[in-house]
């Protein structure tokens, strides 16, 4: 048989207290409640995550501008950097970059057209008229080139091309934007048509090579033309020089001798002209000498050199009276005389 349970002996009831407050939850709610409070105005909401934050104080990071939208509607308000406050839960806040976005395509969106950029194009309005654009314009450039003229011939003119392409449309339709560089990277090929591209300008290279040589050849000898034709000029000019010495020097001792000859004929004429005037003297003096008296002086004196003494009985007959000579000199001078008389 079943034993019955004991029996719990049975107490009376009583009713509970009334519990007391604790002082210190009574603090910590309201300081909880406050932390909660000094959260949403002071924890800055600066990244586009944050948009929706319900905080009050936001951050406009240096190169951005802060743009708000109320209510999904663009508003007109423009903030520079720094700290600025908003309205939680109806404001929204997206800071946009105005600086230098240097990627692919470097660009800037000017701080005046910014509010009017937005409204058109939204946040990502780079992704509309940037980055899909450019993909599309480099389609069309490839499509409309051959591999040889987009891999090597015209390579360094895609960057402008690009740049020009992106430009006009953003001038048109967007323009705060400003297209400031674009960098483009060669295109990726298949191994197959690398290979025989690479093939192709091995040989289109030794063909360059064999040109350049040519044409290095040609140079060669156009310079030694060159020089030959240089040497024989100066050769040329050398001799003609020499030759214009030599006639210089023919032509300096031609005249040395003609005025040499001209200082020897004027001496010879001075010696003649002397002589002419000593003889003319002479005859003029020989003249006034032509008298008897002199002339018998002359005989006597040319007596008395050749005076020779006879001794004998016989003297020659050749022995004449010296007067009667004399007499017949006088004669002979007066003839002589007249004849000079005449003469002149």
């Amino acid at each position: 048989m079943d034993t019955p349970p004991p029996q719990r002996p049975q107490t009376p009831f009583t009713p509970p207290m009334p519990r007391q407050p604790d002082s210190t939850s009574s603090i910590l709610v309201p300081f909880l409640i406050f932390l909660a409070i000094v959260a949403m105005v002071l924890v800055p909401s600066g990244s586009p995550s944050f948009k929706n934050s319900l905080s009050i104080l936001h951050q406009v990071p240096e190169g951005h501008v802060g743009v708000y939208w109320r209510g999904g509607a663009l508003l007109k308000t423009i903030s520079d950097p720094g700290f600025h406050l908003k309205m939680p839960f109806i404001t929204q806040y997206e800071p946009v970059q105005v600086t230098l976005q240097t990627d692919m395509v470097v660009n800037r969106l000017s701080k005046e057209f910014v509010y009017e950029t937005l409204l058109n194009y939204g946040v990502e309005y780079d992704k509309t008229w940037i980055y899909d654009k450019i993909h599309h314009e480099i389609n069309q450039f490839c499509s409309s080139h051959s591999l040889q003229q987009v891999y090597i011939d015209v390579f360094d003119q895609i960057d402008e091309k690009m740049k020009d392409a992106l430009q006009v449309d953003c001038t048109r339709y967007a323009p705060g934007i400003e297209i400031i560089s674009v960098r483009v990277t060669k295109p990726t090929i298949p191994d197959s048509i690398r290979r025989n591209f690479e093939q192709m300008e091995e040989e289109r290279t030794k063909v360059l090579i064999a040109i350049e040589k040519q044409k290095v050849a040609e140079k060669e000898a156009e310079t030694i033309k060159k020089m030959a034709i240089s040497e024989a000029e100066k050769n040329a000019n050398v001799s003609r020089i020499l030759m214009e010495q030599k006639l210089l020097e023919k032509d300096s001792a031609r005249r040395q001798e003609e005025i040499e000859n001209a200082m020897y004929l004027a001496r010879e004429k001075s010696l003649a002209d002397a002589d002419f005037y000593r003889v003319t003297k002479e005859a003029e003096a020989n003249k006034l000498k032509l008298t008897p008296e002199f002339l018998e002086l002359k005989f006597i004196e040319s007596i008395a050199n050749n005076t020779k003494i006879f001794f004998g009985d016989k003297v020659p007959n050749m022995i004449l009276d010296q007067r009667v000579f004399g007499n017949y000199l006088h004669e002979v001078s007066r003839g002589a005389a007249k004849m000079v008389k005449v003469d002149a």
